[in-house]
């Protein structure tokens, strides 16, 4: 680090837990875009605009939650919580993240499943879907500038986004072999691989910079691995535990604890790799869905903010409602739908409270960054698949002829993101009442 960098960074002051409380809720409302978008958001005002952490260090933390199941993005914020602010940090982080989604899916989930598919929702998400695909398009060109930084890390992107999209290979499988080459580039062809490690300029120092030590509470020992592993099992498992005593292990909510759970150990690939696992278990063996509910779920769990495996606290919600087995069936859907989002949330927290600190003490390590550069580069291929999916779905519905006001509002939001840096909360305010205003002017002119 030069000195002028030193200097910028001993007069940046290190958030205190209010200041980050206060952006984790924010954060909380406005994660729209799926993992993309919400990556792409903490992006700007974690790393660019706020600087309490370094492009290198939030790279490194994004790698590692790339690996992990779950919802890489809640796990991100969560990591990087826990970094500034110790547990308590973490939690908040991690909790914030999820909460308004909890809130806003249930309402959502009450009205389908009470009433019906109401045609003013439906017009607000015909509207959103647009931007969503702006979001993560936006994000696909953030990310890929950043890592992308030499024609091997592009061909690594593009093989990638061949994978996945062409052949259908699993995302994991996509992720260990992107890291299995990093690691002999590291090796045989270091320049070209180490690029995300790097000192910081003058211009961009962070309160938790490339050159910073590690916090003291990051340090891994093993009475602390075991305290947390006994402490985040605990928390996981007694609340299903509980259900199963107090409602027999027969019940629907029992029996939506234990799936859940088993589901947040090989949620791997994020919310479309685990989709077709969860929706043939939920309609074919538990028999919680009806056929073309999981897609509804998915639209509702889509422009919502929050991780975009929230869909499974709507399938623990219509379980519930349609199987209440002795209990008001909006007090079993409530329930099915706490008990899955808990089951599906808080191994997050023992995945990264339990691997960070070797995580940290990793870093620096060349061969691991070489890894870690490979594993970003291909990200941005597969994140660019599900930009390519969004617009397929968005811009051809149904496979039928090119919707233009969905390629219109689109093509607005990205260029409104990408040029005006447009921020995420009124791009999602707006599509939405253009989709409500367009929806019903069309209505009334047949």
């Amino acid at each position: 680090m030069d000195t002028l960098a030193r200097q910028e960074q001993s007069r940046l002051a290190h958030p205190t837990f209010g200041e980050a409380f206060r952006f984790w809720l924010k954060l909380g409302f406005i994660s729209f875009g799926g993992p993309t978008g919400q990556i792409a958001i903490m992006q700007t005002e974690l790393v660019e605009k706020k600087r309490w952490i370094s492009q290198a260090r939030f790279l490194h933390a994004l790698n590692y939650c790339m690996l992990l199941p779950g919802p890489e993005a809640q796990q991100l914020a969560t990591y990087i919580g826990w970094l500034l602010h110790k547990t308590w940090g973490g939690i908040v982080a991690g909790a914030l993240f999820v909460v308004p989604s909890i809130f806003i899916l249930w309402g959502l989930s009450f009205v389908y499943a009470a009433y019906g598919n109401l045609p003013w929702i439906a017009a607000i998400f015909y509207g959103l879907k647009p931007a969503v695909m702006a979001i993560v398009a936006v994000a696909v060109i953030r990310i890929g500038r950043k890592a992308l930084k030499n024609e091997v890390m592009w061909t690594i992107a593009a093989l990638a986004f061949v994978a996945i999209f062409f052949f259908k290979v699993p995302f994991p499988l996509i992720i260990l072999s992107a890291g299995l080459i990093g690691f002999l580039g590291g090796y045989f062809w270091k320049s070209k691989f180490n690029v995300v490690s790097g000192h910081a300029k003058a211009g961009n120092a962070s309160v938790l910079d490339d050159e910073t030590e590690s916090p003291a509470h990051t340090q891994p020992s093993l009475s602390r691995a075991i305290k947390v592993t006994i402490v985040w099992l605990t928390l996981w498992l007694a609340p299903v535990i509980t259900i199963g005593l107090w409602f027999g292990w027969d019940h629907t909510l029992f029996k939506e604890g234990v799936f859940f759970s088993k589901a947040a150990v090989v949620t791997f690939g994020g919310a479309y790799a685990v989709l077709p696992y969860v929706a043939q278990q939920a309609l074919f063996h538990y028999g919680w869905l009806k056929p073309g509910q999981m897609m509804d779920g998915l639209g509702l769990a889509e422009t919502t903010p929050g991780p975009l495996i929230m869909v499974l606290q709507f399938v623990g919600f219509m379980g519930g409602w349609q199987h209440p087995q002795g209990l008001p069936p909006l007090l079993a859907a409530t329930l099915g739908a706490l008990i899955t989002t808990w089951a599906t949330f808080t191994p997050c927290f023992l995945w990264i409270f339990l691997g960070g600190p070797y995580i940290e003490k990793l870093r620096g390590n060349i061969k691991l960054t070489t890894a870690l550069s490979a594993i970003t580069a291909a990200v941005v291929g597969v994140v660019l698949n599900l930009a390519v999916w969004f617009g397929m779905h968005v811009i051809f519905p149904d496979g039928a002829a090119v919707d233009w006001f969905a390629v219109a509002v689109a093509l607005v939001a990205f260029v409104g993101m990408l040029r005006w840096r447009w921020d995420v909360i009124p791009v999602v305010l707006g599509a939405g009442a253009l989709g409500l205003i367009y929806q019903f002017a069309l209505a009334a002119t047949r």
